[in-house]
């Protein structure tokens, strides 16, 4: 699909059902949802998973000053579900996948819930909140990775085992992505998001890891979220930071649950 931003691939299993777009994070690509794409989900949902711009099979950002932070990728989202005639969603954003979700709250109309995992919505400067180390600091903002420097991000991120095509993805990604993306967040782009989180009246469930290396559960839970799904963040033990791959089927069965509230409350609403 061609937009303003570059060619992204999508996938579209083109299901006449409520619709569901999973968000990759950083410097990964759409094969880390298969475990969702090829499950019960895939069956009641219609489910679009894509490449990011600078990601897997997409192009690289034909301007990256523009594309390349939280509110361009969200923009870029934006476009493609427009292209798709796509006017109501939920959303699921893995890391900084589920931070552009967040800036789609101001930006796409017709979201219909939202789901976080290895997401937690900080302040405008307040990454060291969140995060057990600032990623800015780190390899997730490093514009030139190393095979030693891939392996590690790829640990760190995914956990063990690390598929090989997680590797690949880290490989080709576009290094000005993650470069941009923190210089465009310390310079104070995108909304504060935890006010954002904190003020929408979507459905928000949050479900993480509970050995997740990169965040802080104890923040992400304390955050006075306006719309909390259960009234709670849910946490699965003895994964890290990617539990729909890890834990599939506990986290699959959550986002079904998730999912059937949502579609539930907007028949309702509709009534």
């Amino acid at each position: 699909m061609t937009t303003s931003h570059g060619d992204i691939v999508v996938e579209d299993n083109e299901r006449d059902a409520p619709v569901l777009v999973l968000i990759h994070g950083n410097s990964s690509c759409r094969e880390v949802f298969a475990r969702q794409t090829e499950s019960e989900l895939g069956g009641n949902y219609r489910l679009i998973t894509f490449d990011l711009p600078g990601h897997g099979k997409s192009s690289d950002a034909a301007q990256p000053e523009r594309t390349y932070t939280r509110p361009g990728l969200a923009d870029a989202i934006v476009e493609m579900l427009a292209k798709l005639k796509i006017s109501e969603a939920a959303l699921l954003g893995w890391s900084l996948g589920g931070h552009i979700a967040i800036e789609m709250l101001g930006r796409f109309d017709g979201m219909t819930g939202l789901i976080l995992t290895g997401t937690p919505p900080v302040r405008r400067g307040g990454m060291a909140d969140g995060f057990a180390r600032p990623p800015h600091a780190g390899l997730a903002a490093r514009r030139d990775l190393s095979a030693t420097d891939i392996d590690l991000f790829a640990r760190a991120m995914f956990g063990e085992p690390v598929e090989p095509f997680l590797r690949e993805a880290m490989r080709r990604s576009d290094g000005r992505c993650r470069e941009r993306l923190f210089e465009a967040a310390r310079a104070g782009a995108g909304v504060d998001q935890r006010a954002a989180v904190e003020g929408s009246p979507v459905p928000i469930a949050v479900i993480n890891g509970g050995t997740d290396p990169l965040i802080k559960l104890d923040y992400i839970s304390g955050v006075g979220y306006g719309n909390l799904w259960e009234g709670k963040c849910h946490v699965l033990e003895g994964v890290g930071h990617a539990p729909f791959w890890h834990a599939a089927d506990e986290f699959n069965a959550i986002v079904g649950r998730f999912l059937e509230a949502c579609s539930r409350a907007g028949r309702a609403g509709r009534n």
